[in-house]
Protein backbone atom coordinates (compact mmCIF):
# COMPACT_ATOMS: atom_id res chain seq x y z
CA UNK A 1 0.00 0.00 0.00
CA UNK A 2 2.62 2.07 -0.65
CA UNK A 3 1.51 5.26 -1.89
CA UNK A 4 1.90 9.15 -1.75
CA UNK A 5 -2.14 9.07 -1.50
CA UNK A 6 -4.00 6.77 0.37
CA UNK A 7 -6.60 4.38 -0.90
CA UNK A 8 -10.30 4.61 0.03
CA UNK A 9 -12.09 1.03 -0.13
CA UNK A 10 -15.78 0.71 0.18
CA UNK A 11 -16.08 -2.48 1.81
CA UNK A 12 -19.52 -4.43 1.84
CA UNK A 13 -19.95 -5.82 5.38
CA UNK A 14 -22.95 -8.78 6.37
CA UNK A 15 -26.65 -7.92 6.48
CA UNK A 16 -27.36 -10.06 9.05
CA UNK A 17 -25.50 -13.49 9.14
CA UNK A 18 -21.91 -12.88 10.19
CA UNK A 19 -20.34 -15.38 8.49
CA UNK A 20 -21.08 -13.52 5.07
CA UNK A 21 -18.39 -11.43 5.55
CA UNK A 22 -15.41 -11.72 2.38
CA UNK A 23 -11.86 -13.05 3.07
CA UNK A 24 -10.97 -9.89 1.06
CA UNK A 25 -12.77 -7.78 3.69
CA UNK A 26 -10.98 -8.96 6.60
CA UNK A 27 -7.54 -8.55 4.84
CA UNK A 28 -8.24 -4.93 4.28
CA UNK A 29 -9.67 -4.20 7.44
CA UNK A 30 -6.43 -5.53 8.88
CA UNK A 31 -4.18 -2.85 6.55
CA UNK A 32 -5.70 0.11 6.73
CA UNK A 33 -5.14 2.62 8.89
CA UNK A 34 -8.53 4.21 10.02
CA UNK A 35 -11.93 2.98 9.27
CA UNK A 36 -14.55 5.33 8.70
CA UNK A 37 -18.22 4.09 9.95
CA UNK A 38 -21.97 5.45 10.07
CA UNK A 39 -21.98 4.23 13.47
CA UNK A 40 -18.88 3.46 16.00
CA UNK A 41 -19.99 1.26 18.63
CA UNK A 42 -22.17 -0.77 15.85
CA UNK A 43 -19.50 -1.11 13.55
CA UNK A 44 -16.82 -1.89 16.55
CA UNK A 45 -18.69 -4.91 17.84
CA UNK A 46 -18.65 -6.12 14.29
CA UNK A 47 -14.90 -6.22 14.00
CA UNK A 48 -14.13 -7.38 17.76
CA UNK A 49 -16.03 -10.65 16.90
CA UNK A 50 -13.24 -11.01 14.08
CA UNK A 51 -10.58 -9.87 16.31
CA UNK A 52 -10.24 -6.64 14.51
CA UNK A 53 -8.64 -3.61 16.67
CA UNK A 54 -8.31 -0.48 14.36
CA UNK A 55 -9.12 3.45 15.22
CA UNK A 56 -12.08 4.67 14.15
CA UNK A 57 -13.92 7.90 12.36
CA UNK A 58 -17.35 8.69 12.53
CA UNK A 59 -18.85 9.54 9.13
CA UNK A 60 -22.67 9.37 8.75
CA UNK A 61 -25.87 11.31 7.16
CA UNK A 62 -25.55 14.30 9.72
CA UNK A 63 -22.18 15.04 9.29
CA UNK A 64 -20.78 13.67 6.20
CA UNK A 65 -20.37 16.78 4.25
CA UNK A 66 -18.93 18.75 6.63
CA UNK A 67 -16.50 15.99 7.64
CA UNK A 68 -15.42 14.33 4.00
CA UNK A 69 -13.05 17.15 3.64
CA UNK A 70 -11.41 15.70 6.61
CA UNK A 71 -11.05 12.46 5.28
CA UNK A 72 -9.81 13.55 1.80
CA UNK A 73 -6.97 15.31 3.82
CA UNK A 74 -5.69 12.34 5.49
CA UNK A 75 -5.96 10.04 2.37
CA UNK A 76 -3.72 12.91 0.60
CA UNK A 77 -1.21 12.24 3.21
CA UNK A 78 -0.82 8.46 2.82
CA UNK A 79 -3.40 7.22 5.61
CA UNK A 80 -5.67 4.30 4.27
CA UNK A 81 -8.79 4.25 4.66
CA UNK A 82 -11.92 1.68 4.55
CA UNK A 83 -15.08 3.40 4.44
CA UNK A 84 -18.39 0.66 5.86
CA UNK A 85 -21.71 1.42 6.89
CA UNK A 86 -24.21 -0.35 9.41
CA UNK A 87 -24.72 -3.25 6.98
CA UNK A 88 -24.50 -4.30 3.63
CA UNK A 89 -22.61 -2.35 1.15
CA UNK A 90 -21.73 1.39 1.63
CA UNK A 91 -23.82 4.45 -0.07
CA UNK A 92 -26.90 2.07 -1.09
CA UNK A 93 -29.33 4.26 0.67
CA UNK A 94 -25.96 4.69 3.58
CA UNK A 95 -23.60 8.01 3.64
CA UNK A 96 -20.47 7.62 1.28
CA UNK A 97 -21.48 9.62 -1.58
CA UNK A 98 -19.98 13.00 -0.79
CA UNK A 99 -16.44 11.39 0.28
CA UNK A 100 -16.21 9.08 -2.78
CA UNK A 101 -16.76 12.06 -5.46
CA UNK A 102 -14.44 14.12 -3.59
CA UNK A 103 -12.06 11.37 -3.24
CA UNK A 104 -12.42 11.15 -7.08
CA UNK A 105 -12.03 14.64 -7.57
CA UNK A 106 -8.81 14.90 -5.79
CA UNK A 107 -7.59 12.06 -7.76
CA UNK A 108 -7.60 9.85 -4.79
CA UNK A 109 -7.85 6.13 -5.87
CA UNK A 110 -11.13 4.11 -4.89
CA UNK A 111 -11.07 0.66 -4.60
CA UNK A 112 -14.28 -0.85 -4.07
CA UNK A 113 -14.89 -4.60 -2.66
CA UNK A 114 -17.98 -6.04 -3.39
CA UNK A 115 -20.24 -8.23 -0.69
CA UNK A 116 -23.88 -8.30 0.90
CA UNK A 117 -26.65 -5.92 -0.32
CA UNK A 118 -29.87 -6.55 1.32
CA UNK A 119 -31.65 -5.11 -2.49
CA UNK A 120 -30.17 -7.16 -4.56
CA UNK A 121 -30.37 -10.44 -2.25
CA UNK A 122 -34.07 -10.01 -2.29
CA UNK A 123 -34.39 -9.44 -5.92
CA UNK A 124 -32.48 -12.92 -6.16
CA UNK A 125 -34.88 -14.67 -4.49
CA UNK A 126 -38.35 -12.83 -4.90
CA UNK A 127 -38.99 -14.53 -8.62
CA UNK A 128 -40.02 -11.05 -10.13
CA UNK A 129 -37.63 -9.70 -13.15
CA UNK A 130 -34.51 -9.46 -12.39
CA UNK A 131 -33.13 -7.89 -15.61
CA UNK A 132 -34.58 -4.63 -15.22
CA UNK A 133 -34.78 -3.13 -12.25
CA UNK A 134 -35.17 0.46 -10.06
CA UNK A 135 -33.50 0.78 -6.81
CA UNK A 136 -36.30 3.81 -5.32
CA UNK A 137 -34.26 3.14 -1.49
CA UNK A 138 -36.83 4.28 0.98
CA UNK A 139 -40.01 6.00 0.68
CA UNK A 140 -40.47 9.07 2.04
CA UNK A 141 -42.15 9.03 6.12
CA UNK A 142 -45.15 11.73 5.08
CA UNK A 143 -47.69 9.98 3.24
CA UNK A 144 -48.60 13.13 1.08
CA UNK A 145 -44.89 12.81 -0.06
CA UNK A 146 -45.08 9.18 -0.01
CA UNK A 147 -47.96 9.12 -2.88
CA UNK A 148 -46.05 11.61 -4.48
CA UNK A 149 -43.21 9.36 -5.06
CA UNK A 150 -45.41 6.45 -5.70
CA UNK A 151 -47.28 8.38 -8.36
CA UNK A 152 -43.92 9.39 -9.93
CA UNK A 153 -42.85 5.59 -10.16
CA UNK A 154 -46.70 3.96 -10.85
CA UNK A 155 -46.31 3.12 -14.86
CA UNK A 156 -42.63 1.80 -14.49
CA UNK A 157 -42.38 -1.30 -16.48
CA UNK A 158 -39.00 -2.58 -14.34
CA UNK A 159 -39.16 -3.89 -10.96
CA UNK A 160 -39.15 -1.28 -7.88
CA UNK A 161 -37.07 -2.23 -4.50
CA UNK A 162 -37.80 -0.26 -1.88
CA UNK A 163 -36.69 -0.40 1.70
CA UNK A 164 -38.92 -0.14 4.35
CA UNK A 165 -38.73 0.22 8.35
CA UNK A 166 -41.00 -1.39 10.57
CA UNK A 167 -43.10 1.31 11.80
CA UNK A 168 -44.23 2.32 8.54
CA UNK A 169 -44.67 -0.72 6.51
CA UNK A 170 -48.52 -1.18 6.73
CA UNK A 171 -48.71 2.65 5.66
CA UNK A 172 -46.38 2.58 2.78
CA UNK A 173 -48.31 -0.64 1.60
CA UNK A 174 -51.94 0.61 2.09
CA UNK A 175 -50.32 3.96 -0.36
CA UNK A 176 -48.76 1.79 -2.72
CA UNK A 177 -52.20 -0.16 -2.79
CA UNK A 178 -53.72 3.14 -3.19
CA UNK A 179 -51.71 4.40 -6.39
CA UNK A 180 -50.60 0.99 -8.04
CA UNK A 181 -54.07 -0.89 -7.01
CA UNK A 182 -54.92 -4.08 -4.98
CA UNK A 183 -53.83 -6.47 -7.79
CA UNK A 184 -49.80 -5.72 -8.02
CA UNK A 185 -47.68 -8.44 -7.16
CA UNK A 186 -45.36 -7.87 -4.09
CA UNK A 187 -42.89 -9.82 -2.45
CA UNK A 188 -41.42 -8.84 1.15
CA UNK A 189 -38.04 -10.19 2.24
CA UNK A 190 -37.79 -9.66 5.62
CA UNK A 191 -34.79 -10.14 8.56
CA UNK A 192 -32.85 -11.56 4.81
CA UNK A 193 -29.82 -13.31 6.53
CA UNK A 194 -31.09 -13.95 9.97
CA UNK A 195 -33.02 -16.16 11.90
CA UNK A 196 -36.50 -15.55 11.29
CA UNK A 197 -35.50 -14.41 7.67
CA UNK A 198 -39.13 -14.44 5.80
CA UNK A 199 -39.53 -14.39 1.49
CA UNK A 200 -43.73 -13.81 1.19
CA UNK A 201 -44.67 -12.79 -1.86
CA UNK A 202 -48.61 -12.10 -3.02
CA UNK A 203 -50.65 -9.04 -4.41
CA UNK A 204 -50.64 -5.70 -2.36
CA UNK A 205 -54.39 -6.52 -0.87
CA UNK A 206 -53.43 -9.96 0.20
CA UNK A 207 -50.00 -8.74 1.39
CA UNK A 208 -51.35 -6.26 3.53
CA UNK A 209 -54.05 -9.11 5.08
CA UNK A 210 -51.14 -11.22 5.92
CA UNK A 211 -48.98 -9.12 7.36
CA UNK A 212 -52.07 -7.45 9.61
CA UNK A 213 -52.67 -11.41 10.95
CA UNK A 214 -49.92 -11.68 13.11
CA UNK A 215 -47.61 -8.41 13.97
CA UNK A 216 -44.14 -10.53 13.98
CA UNK A 217 -44.81 -10.58 10.09
CA UNK A 218 -44.36 -6.53 10.21
CA UNK A 219 -40.80 -6.43 12.61
CA UNK A 220 -37.47 -6.51 11.42
CA UNK A 221 -35.35 -4.76 8.17
CA UNK A 222 -37.78 -4.81 5.32
CA UNK A 223 -36.73 -4.56 1.08
CA UNK A 224 -40.15 -4.58 -1.02
CA UNK A 225 -39.92 -6.14 -4.80
CA UNK A 226 -42.84 -4.54 -6.41
CA UNK A 227 -43.67 -5.94 -10.32
CA UNK A 228 -43.38 -3.27 -12.88
CA UNK A 229 -46.55 -2.48 -14.56
CA UNK A 230 -47.59 -5.47 -16.59
CA UNK A 231 -48.83 -4.60 -20.41
CA UNK A 232 -51.87 -6.09 -19.44
CA UNK A 233 -52.57 -3.52 -16.44
CA UNK A 234 -51.58 -0.12 -19.35
CA UNK A 235 -54.36 -1.81 -21.86
CA UNK A 236 -56.74 -1.26 -18.57
CA UNK A 237 -56.43 2.55 -18.97
CA UNK A 238 -59.37 4.69 -19.87
CA UNK A 239 -59.08 5.98 -22.81
CA UNK A 240 -59.63 9.98 -23.07
CA UNK A 241 -62.40 9.47 -25.08
CA UNK A 242 -64.23 7.20 -22.65
CA UNK A 243 -63.51 9.61 -19.78
CA UNK A 244 -65.08 12.51 -21.83
CA UNK A 245 -68.17 10.67 -22.50
CA UNK A 246 -68.53 9.41 -18.95
CA UNK A 247 -68.13 12.82 -17.43
CA UNK A 248 -70.79 14.25 -19.97
CA UNK A 249 -72.95 11.64 -19.18
CA UNK A 250 -72.71 11.61 -15.63
CA UNK A 251 -74.21 15.42 -15.83
CA UNK A 252 -77.54 13.83 -16.99
CA UNK A 253 -77.51 10.40 -15.56
CA UNK A 254 -76.31 8.97 -12.26
CA UNK A 255 -72.98 7.76 -11.97
CA UNK A 256 -73.57 4.12 -12.48
CA UNK A 257 -75.52 3.94 -15.29
CA UNK A 258 -73.54 6.67 -17.33
CA UNK A 259 -70.26 3.55 -16.39
CA UNK A 260 -73.07 1.12 -18.01
CA UNK A 261 -73.24 3.09 -20.83
CA UNK A 262 -69.89 3.99 -21.52
CA UNK A 263 -68.52 1.00 -20.90
CA UNK A 264 -70.84 -0.46 -23.83
CA UNK A 265 -69.78 1.86 -26.38
CA UNK A 266 -66.16 1.42 -25.50
CA UNK A 267 -65.40 -1.62 -24.48
CA UNK A 268 -64.80 -1.34 -20.85
CA UNK A 269 -66.01 -2.87 -17.74
CA UNK A 270 -68.89 -1.51 -16.22
CA UNK A 271 -66.69 -1.26 -12.40
CA UNK A 272 -64.04 0.24 -13.57
CA UNK A 273 -65.71 2.86 -15.30
CA UNK A 274 -67.85 3.29 -12.50
CA UNK A 275 -64.68 3.32 -9.83
CA UNK A 276 -63.00 5.72 -11.92
CA UNK A 277 -66.06 8.31 -11.65
CA UNK A 278 -66.47 7.83 -8.12
CA UNK A 279 -62.28 8.73 -7.87
CA UNK A 280 -61.94 11.30 -10.37
CA UNK A 281 -65.15 12.84 -11.32
CA UNK A 282 -67.58 13.04 -8.02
Amino acid sequence: MSNSNGILYIVATPIGNLQDITQRALEIFEKVDLIAAEDTRHSGLLLSHYGIKKPFFALHDHNEQQKAGALVEKLSQGTNIALISDAGTPLISDPGFHLVRQCRQAGIQVVPLPGACAAITALCASGIASDRFCFEGFLPAKSKARLDKLKNVENEDRTLIFYESTHRILDSLADMQTVFGGERYVVLAREITKTWETIHGDNLAELLVWLQEDPNRTKGEMVLIVEGKTQEENNDEISPQAVKALELISQELPLKKAAAIVAELYGYKKNQLYQFGLEFLS
